[in-house]
C-alpha cells in the first residue's frame, strides 16, 4: 500500500462574483472568521475551526454558470456542522436569510446521517453534513 504524502486539506479556494456578499456568507450567517484581506487581486479569506477558504474575485458580475453535469470542476463544497440540531437551525437561518436551498435537511441514503444542499451568494453550492 502507498503511503499518503498529504496530510488535509490546507485551505480551498474559491472564485467568486459576489466578494462581500459571498463573504458575509462565512462570516455573519456561518459564523467564520475573517482572517485577511488583498486588495491587490480582491480576496478575502475565511476559516473556521478546522479549515480555510479563499474567496477570490472574478474580474465580471456576470459569471459563466457551471453546470456539475457538463464541466470540470468543484461540484460541490461539503461542511460538517455537529448536529442534528444545528442542521435545522442553520437550515432555518439561511433561509431567513434569503440565501436559495436547493433542498432542506433530509436523510442520506436512509439515515441516520443527513445533509442539505444551498447555493452561496455567487452560486456555489454548499453542502451542509451531519453524521451521527
Amino acid at each position: 500500500m502507498i503511503m499518503s504524502l498529504t496530510t488535509g486539506v490546507h485551505h480551498i479556494g474559491l472564485a467568486v462574483s459576489k466578494l462581500e456578499e459571498s463573504a458575509e456568507f462565512f462570516t455573519k450567517l456561518l459564523g467564520w472568521e475573517e482572517v485577511k484581506r488583498r486588495e491587490d487581486y480582491p480576496a478575502i479569506f475565511v476559516k473556521d475551526e478546522s479549515i480555510m477558504i479563499t474567496l477570490w474575485k472574478t474580474q465580471t458580475e456576470e459569471p459563466v454558470n457551471f453546470d456539475r453535469k457538463l464541466n470540470v470542476g468543484l461540484h460541490h463544497l461539503a461542511l460538517r456542522v455537529k448536529s442534528k440540531e444545528k442542521l435545522f437551525q442553520l437550515h432555518d437561518l439561511l433561509q431567513a436569510n434569503g440565501i436559495e436551498i436547493e433542498f432542506e435537511p433530509t436523510l442520506l441514503r436512509g439515515g441516520p446521517s443527513m445533509h442539505m444542499m444551498c447555493y452561496e451568494p455567487s452560486g456555489i453550492r454548499i453542502e451542509f453534513h451531519y453524521s451521527e
